[in-house]
C-alpha cells in the first residue's frame, strides 16, 4: 500500500484531543496493536496548521512513541508522519479517506523546559 511521507517542518502542531486507545472492534472493545511490534496503538487528534490552513488530523501512533504530557493545546513534534490513502466497501457504499500514522508524538513543552534549564 502506498505511503506518503508528510513534511511537518513548516507546520505548527498542537494536541486537539489527548491520546486514546485505538479500538479495532467496537463491538468487542478489542484494542488495535501494531502488527510488527505488538505494541498497543493509540490515536491522538492534532491541530495541524500550515500554509494558512488548519486541519484536525487523527494520528495513529504506537503507545511507546507517545512522550511527555499531551494535554489539549500542547505543542508537539510528529516523527515519521506518513499519509496512507484507503478505500473500502461498507454496506454497499464505497468509502475512502487518508489515514495518518506517526512513529512518535513528542511534547515540545518538556523539550523547551529542558533547553532553557541548560
Amino acid at each position: 500500500m502506498r505511503q506518503i511521507p508528510v513534511d511537518t517542518s513548516a507546520a505548527t502542531v498542537m494536541v486537539a484531543k489527548p491520546p486514546q486507545p485505538k479500538v479495532k472492534d467496537r463491538r468487542t472493545g478489542e484494542i488495535a496493536t501494531d502488527m510488527e511490534t505488538g505494541a498497543k496503538l493509540m490515536t491522538v487528534d492534532v491541530m495541524f496548521a500550515a500554509n494558512d490552513e488548519v486541519e484536525i488530523l487523527s494520528i495513529t501512533v504506537p503507545e511507546p512513541g507517545i512522550s511527555g504530557e499531551l494535554a489539549m493545546g500542547t505543542p508537539v513534534a510528529l516523527t515519521g508522519l506518513i499519509a496512507r490513502p484507503w478505500e473500502n466497501d461498507f454496506n454497499g457504499q464505497k468509502r475512502h479517506g487518508i489515514a495518518f500514522r506517526a512513529v512518535a508524538v513528542t511534547s515540545l513543552v518538556a523539550a523547551a523546559a529542558n533547553s532553557t534549564a541548560a
